[in-house]
């Protein structure tokens, strides 16, 4: 097994390094490369991995242009912190584009779009609704609000500094009042500065376009350049994957239910193992989804009553009282009335999947119950139920072996098929077909 798992380690890791690098061109033009990244979906601690990494690589790589394609409700303000930082410091210039159509940069994804070097908005898309709330998305209290509202504030000042006033009115204004813009109404401030439908066409218009670069002018020639696409690597598309609700609860299900199965029949190892990587994986992502950890105990309440119903006089009620637990724990845990819509589980997910652990365990609990009453069948005592052939008026053949026999009724036939209802000492008591 140790060996299985230096191998399973070695697999993943190659599989990372194999994702990590450059994705292919999707364009064959010559010159630079315009890297694109891609953030879709909310903030979470994998995606700011991503863009350190990519950001990095195109630093080493030396490309043209960093074009960071962005569509996200928000997140976490310490994320958006991050995100902005790495922006912030790269020397090469980073254009951020909300993108593509339908597209918003909400909450946090607003202070992340002012940070780019420059800005771009598809059509059909929105900017705003900056205002901060708290880590599970509640409200928060008056004077805490007010001072991150002014913290905010400044950062958009900051970030915004060589726009027009307007633009940064709309700024501060997405966080004081929770405004949002549309794409057009945003670049008629300034807020952005161009209006693209896709990637090649905001490369056709930023061409000798002025940039600061930490503090130096640059002047972008962007026509010619090669489209780079950078994709999270395995490792990186695993933990983003682990701050989704559904897939959080799924492994939390499935983990409890293997340890379940392997304290009810220990010796083996894949049930525990199974169970023990499932509820690792799920608990990271609970460390990073804003959730209420009093569903924990139901969840908890739902296994143990599981367990008891194996013990109870009569079968049944406590598996459906579990059921009712898991789903109220489930609905506790991720979707308190605090937490933002985006990270919250699916209901019918959590119903279906409940119902199908209880009637799992419904049924492992009938074939347990059938096992334990089940009369013994060792010996001699095997051969009742089983069926024959008659080689002489007093004797049969069973299971291999000639017994001495004796019919319930009438005189055995040679060649008459029977079958054995008792066992007297070394003699078989046989019925007739």
């Amino acid at each position: 097994m140790e060996r299985l798992g230096k191998l399973w380690v070695l697999w993943i890791a190659a599989l990372a390094i194999a994702a990590g690098g450059w994705g292919r061109p999707v364009s064959a033009q010559t010159g630079g490369e315009a890297v694109v990244l891609t953030v879709d979906g909310p903030l979470t601690p994998a995606l700011t991995t991503y863009i350190e990494r990519s950001m990095a690589q195109a630093q080493r790589e030396e490309a043209a242009l960093v074009i960071l394609q962005l569509n996200t409700p928000g997140g976490q303000i310490d994320l958006m912190d991050d995100m902005v930082a790495v922006i912030r410091n790269s020397r090469t210039p980073v254009v951020v584009f909300v993108a593509p159509r339908g597209a918003i940069a909400g909450s946090a994804g607003t202070v992340i779009t002012l940070a780019g070097h420059a800005s771009a908005m598809a059509p059909e898309t929105a900017i705003g609704a900056a205002s901060p709330v708290g880590g599970q998305g509640e409200n928060l209290g008056s004077t805490l609000e007010s001072k991150l509202k002014e913290v905010l504030k400044a950062k958009v000042r900051a970030l915004a500094a060589n726009r027009p006033p307007e633009a940064v009115a709309l700024a501060e204004a997405t966080i004081e009042t929770a405004e949002a813009a549309t794409a057009e109404e945003a670049h008629a401030v300034g807020l952005v500065d161009f209006l693209a439908a896709d990637v090649p066409d905001l490369l056709n218009q930023m061409d000798g376009f002025t940039v600061e670069v930490n503090g130096e002018a640059r002047v972008l020639a962007t026509r010619g350049l090669t489209v780079v696409e950078v994709q999270m690597n395995l490792l990186e598309i695993v933990l983003n994957l682990l701050t989704n609700p559904n897939v959080v609860f799924l492994l939390l299900a499935l983990g409890a239910q293997a340890i379940l199965i392997e304290i009810s029949q220990p010796g083996g190892w894949v049930a525990g193992f199974i169970g023990a990587v499932s509820l690792a994986l799920a608990f990271y992502g609970l460390g990073v989804l804003p959730v209420n950890w009093f569903g924990i105990i139901f969840i908890v309440i739902a296994f143990a009553l599981f367990i008891l119903d194996i013990n109870a006089p009569t079968h049944g009620a406590l598996t459906a009282a579990g059921a009712g637990s898991l789903i109220v724990g489930a609905l506790v845990l991720f979707n308190s009335s605090s937490t933002p819509d985006y990270f919250r589980v699916s209901v019918p997910l959590v119903v279906g999947t409940s119902l199908v652990l209880a009637a799992g365990f419904a049924a492992l609990l009938i074939f347990a119950l059938r096992a334990q009453y089940r009369p013994v069948v060792v010996g001699v005592e095997s051969l009742i139920g089983q069926e024959g052939e008659a080689r002489s008026p007093n004797s049969v053949q069973v299971a291999g072996e000639l017994w001495s026999a004796e019919a319930e009724e009438g005189a055995l036939e040679a060649g008459q098929r029977v079958i054995v209802t008792a066992v007297k000492g070394l003699k078989v008591v046989v019925r007739k077909r």
